[in-house]
């Protein structure tokens, strides 16, 4: 059903108005839950380390890659879900999966559940952000949307925060209570994850009550209702999920079906590669797995919808966006999972305490700095186009200096403080770095540009950071060097804001031009 001029003018009045920052806030709660399901296994992992016997690298799969690979791979058709149905009902319909899987966490009794409840997880959460990032385009106007997505994006660090010291106090009190085990069996690190996993489903409740925004009303564009999204969605779905990847890409004509193979056999040779010299076959599968099911969704996007592949895929200034900002988050996720691991080894601190120094901290400076990050990135954008990106150098640069001084320290107060600063510098680009990619594509494509974007924070950030620095830790023998590596890689992301930097003004300018050249209707 199509909006009528009284369903327009009324819904005129939420753009930027009071209901804007109501929904604003429920989203952000949403946002918390998400971090805290996601990051909890932070403070849970030496428990897990020990109860189910897995080594640094397998932690970091189980932290990252499995997640991040399936929430990167269902974000896709999701996102395209987000672009064209009721987006409050697929948040509801995400939240209560992901919010039951973390809750099943709590019965997995080896590697392979946990890894299993860990994609259920994923799944769920990949609906979140391109419903959020969406929802929020259309109830607050561009000169107040890098403020809005920051404030939404505070829910990574205060449910990053929560997710510590909740972790921590259950696991310490519920093992102190039950040594042998508790009810079920249970051991603390389990009832920590349904502890935390429950009240997701009363939340879904209240998310099922908010309005739904009339697509592109805050720029004055109004898109109209896809009359069958659901055929469309199984179709992005096919588009990457194997081996119905080969048998979409044959609706396409047989070069399609040539260049899916080709871009398979990349993925199976760099899957046997990399598992013959590094021996970790199950990481490998999954990014190689991830890196396959992206190429054959672009290439899919390429022939069904040529303006919304032009403005992702075929502007280099998104792309480049998508790398740089991925590289920043690898460093992100690496020292928010594995900074609390080695507190646990070098200082010997219990996990509740660790949980809330760590966990209040990182909220603190998490929050304060996405706030202050958005609200210097609009302030800069007046002036400049290509202003936001100013953060992004910022984000790369300023945390160096307390990451050496917080793996060097030999005092617990002091890694508490370098751990706050560096979160406080590092957390600045979140909002920027949405709404940027927000800003390049049309309003109907905001779900599938903000998939996109999150491949690069989930596969390469989250699905590679992690990882690495666990695999390091062994390698080097030393968590601690293994933490401090990650400054190396400094000069990568930068170069990207660069690019961007130097180069966002003309893409964004030229969008829909370069969108009705590409066959846009608009």
């Amino acid at each position: 059903m199509q909006p009528t001029e009284a369903d327009i003018a009324e819904a005129k009045t939420r753009v930027g108005g009071p209901y804007s920052w109501y929904v604003l806030g429920v989203l952000v709660l949403v946002y918390v839950f998400n971090f805290i399901d996601r990051q909890i296994m932070a403070i849970l992992a030496e428990d897990i380390k020990a109860h189910l016997g897995v080594s640094d690298s397998e932690l970091g799969f189980l932290y990252g890659t499995v997640f991040g690979v399936f929430y990167a791979l269902f974000g896709i058709p999701l996102g395209r879900l987000a672009d064209m149905w009721h987006r409050m009902r697929l948040l509801t319909i995400g939240l209560t999966l992901w919010s039951a899987m973390t809750a099943l966490s709590g019965l997995a009794g080896n590697f392979a559940q946990l890894a299993a409840a860990r994609i259920g997880v994923g799944v769920g959460e990949a609906s979140a952000s391109p419903v959020a990032y969406s929802v929020l385009s259309d109830y607050f106007p561009k000169e107040q949307r890098a403020t809005a997505l920051s404030i939404y994006s505070s829910g990574i660090y205060i449910g990053g925060g929560l997710s510590l010291f909740v972790g921590g106090l259950t696991v310490e009190r519920w093992n102190a209570a039950f040594p042998n085990g508790g009810p079920l069996g249970l051991v603390g690190w389990q009832a920590a994850f349904m502890a935390v996993g429950i009240p997701g489903l009363l939340l879904a409740l209240w998310v099922a009550t908010l309005k739904e925004p009339i697509r592109g009303l805050s720029e004055g564009i109004v898109m109209p209702q896809e009359p069958r999204p659901f055929p469309k969605f199984l179709n992005e779905l096919s588009s990457v999920l194997p081996p119905l990847t080969i048998l979409h890409a044959a609706t396409h004509g047989r070069k399609a079906v040539i260049t899916n193979l080709v871009g398979l056999a990349v993925a199976v040779l760099f899957f046997a590669g990399m598992s013959h010299f590094t021996g970790n076959w199950p990481q490998w599968l999954a990014l190689g797995l991830a890196g396959y099911a992206v190429f054959s969704w672009s290439q899919s996007l390429k022939h069904r919808d040529r303006p919304t592949h032009a403005l992702i895929w075929g502007t280099p200034t998104f792309l480049a966006l998508v790398l740089g900002f991925g590289m920043i988050s690898m460093t992100g996720y690496a020292h928010g999972f594995w900074g609390v691991a080695y507190a646990i080894r070098t200082f010997g601190v219990d996990k509740a305490v660790a949980g809330f120094f760590l966990g209040g901290g990182g909220a603190l400076s998490g929050f304060l700095s996405i706030i202050i990050g958005g609200k210097l990135a609009d302030t800069f954008r007046r002036k400049n186009p290509a202003g936001r990106i100013l953060i992004g150098f910022a984000t790369i640069l300023l945390p160096i200096p307390f990451i050496l001084l917080q793996y060097t320290t030999t005092s617990i107060t002091m890694f508490y403080i370098w751990a706050f600063l560096v979160s406080l510098f590092g957390s600045l680009w979140v909002g920027v770095a949405g709404a940027t990619a927000q800003d390049l594509v049309l309003p109907r494509m905001r779900g599938a540009s903000t998939a996109t974007f999150f491949l690069g924070t989930t596969v390469i950030g989250l699905g590679l950071g992690p990882f690495l620095i666990g695999r390091m830790s062994e390698l080097l023998g030393d968590l601690g060097h293994a933490l401090l590596a990650t400054t190396l890689l400094a000069p990568l992301p930068l170069a990207c804001m660069l690019y961007v930097y130097r180069n966002l003004p003309a893409a964004e300018a030229t969008r829909l031009e370069r969108a009705r050249a590409a066959g846009e209707p608009v």
